[in-house]
């Protein structure tokens, strides 16, 4: 009896001491990647071997949105779990603005640190260039990388010479201006692997916001011509690599299990450059529009022993849902102010049930135009001019082709279960939805506003201002 009692009390200790190991949080967002640009995902010109790996260790979700098919406002979403409209970012910040994400916001990494995490940034920032809103401001220890997009350079296709040299950083400090940018990917690799290696004994937070592949597009020359499917395919390879060699960092100082991984884009694909750009799948446009190509995005999750290997889920989350559920993962104290996202950690680990914390997700573009509503399989698309392409010819060599400007008229509905290329309008045969939706949509024009008609709301709060 004695020893089955001293079995017990080693079981309960040894369970509080392993619920007491902090959990590491590894996020890579690239940039312009399309909802089918890994196999995971649909992609069959070229092999992603280490993505497919990931989805084999743990869980796809194939209805993940971002708040914004644009840069700057994805990313200012996904620090803050704040729909951009809320804090103000819109669009892309250039290298000569004065805005940025405001520093009263509390990002993931101020969150993490404030818990004792070593935090780092390797990659794309793109949420202000002033050095008091560059990320060591923003709750990063260590930052190396581009603060603004990598076509915003004097190669520009359209504009050349209508930038200014790209400038890469270290912390606040400019490291050199690039003339070619083909080991970026390898440099920002090796900065995370190292930062793993180094911060193994601490908790920590890396954020890897990969350039590529937004044109114009890199890659090493160990992946140069190797993929067999183009520049395109290659530069895919090379950011596969990359997820590969974080995950063998992350094996090798075992962390396997105490380190939760995602994988997930800004926006959808950039079509307009055709053969240098991505694919979004069946799914409708891309970039820059909210339409499904726009916003959903590709999206990975893996943490063994906690998120179910092997398996997918098809309820709607968000990049917003990443830092709610992030805090309550490692204990971290939530903002004071409001966010939008929820704890998806239900989602994460698979539970029998869980269905997605969201009753309505607004979307938001350019001018805080409210474009679209999305609720369980709905998704209500409200009047609004979009860019599209139409049936012209793809792009060839990195020069855009030109978009025309479409419009919506009236209300639409579609259901995404059923159509998500956002073929058939149903708002016909379904007016309770519409009825619902649309007063949704309301509610979202009194609390965040609506460029559309141009409505205030109640609850946006301002960018950060370096003038």
């Amino acid at each position: 009896m004695k020893d089955i009692r001293l079995l017990a009390l080693i079981l309960a200790a040894l369970t509080l001491r392993a619920a007491a190991v902090p959990v590491n949080v590894v996020v890579i967002f690239c940039d312009d990647l399309g909802y089918a640009d890994i196999e995971p995902f649909g992609a069959q010109a070229y092999k992603t071997p280490h993505l497919g790996r990931m989805a084999s260790e743990g869980r796809k979700f194939t209805r993940f949105y971002v708040s914004s098919a644009v840069c700057s406002a994805s990313r200012s979403a996904l620090m803050t779990g704040c729909l951009h409209s809320r804090v103000g970012i819109h669009g892309a910040f250039g290298p000569g603005a004065k805005q940025g994400l405001h520093p009263g916001e509390v990002t993931i990494a101020e969150m993490l640190k404030a818990k004792g995490y070593s935090t780092a940034i390797y990659g794309k920032w793109h949420l202000g260039r002033p050095s008091q809103l560059l990320p060591q401001k923003q709750g990063f220890d260590t930052y190396f990388g581009l603060p603004y997009s990598n076509d915003m350079w004097p190669r520009h296709p359209e504009s050349p010479g209508g930038y200014p040299p790209l400038p890469l950083l270290e912390g606040e400090r400019v490291l050199k201006t690039l003339e070619d940018q083909s080991d970026l990917t390898k440099q920002i690799t090796e900065r995370a692997v190292k930062f793993i290696e180094a911060g193994r004994d601490r908790p920590f937070f890396l954020y890897v916001p990969h350039p590529q592949p937004h044109v114009p597009l890199f890659c090493s020359t160990a992946f140069r011509g190797k993929s067999g499917a183009g520049l395109y395919g290659d530069v895919i390879s090379e950011l596969d690599w990359s997820v590969g060699e974080i995950l063998a960092a992350l094996k090798k100082h075992e962390l396997d299990e105490r380190t939760l991984v995602v994988f997930t884009s800004d926006n959808g694909p950039w079509l307009s450059y055709g053969e240098h750009s991505g694919s979004a799948g069946s799914l409708r446009e891309g970039k820059g529009t909210s339409w499904e190509g726009g916003i959903r995005v590709p999206c990975l999750m893996r943490w063994p022993g906690t998120i179910p290997a092997g398996t997918e889920c098809a309820e709607a989350a968000s990049a917003i849902d990443l830092l709610p559920t992030i805090a309550a993962i490692t204990g971290a104290e939530l903002p004071r102010e409001k966010i939008d996202g929820r704890n998806i950690l239900p989602l994460l680990k698979g539970e029998s049930g869980a269905q997605s914390p969201h009753e309505a997700f607004p979307i938001y573009l350019a001018g805080n135009e409210l474009q679209a509503l999305i609720s369980r399989q709905w998704k209500l698309v409200l009047p609004h001019n979009y860019r599209t392409l139409g049936d012209q010819p793809k792009a060839r060599g990195g020069i855009p082709a030109k978009y025309r400007t479409a419009r919506v008229a009236k209300p639409q509905l579609y259901d995404l279960l059923k159509d998500d290329g956002e073929r058939k309008d149903v708002s016909a045969e379904n007016p309770k939805v519409m009825q619902r939706l649309l007063a949704a949509a309301e509610t979202c024009r009194a609390t965040l506003g609506d460029g559309l008609n141009q409505r205030r709301g109640s609850e946006n709060r301002p960018a950060g201002d370096a003038k």
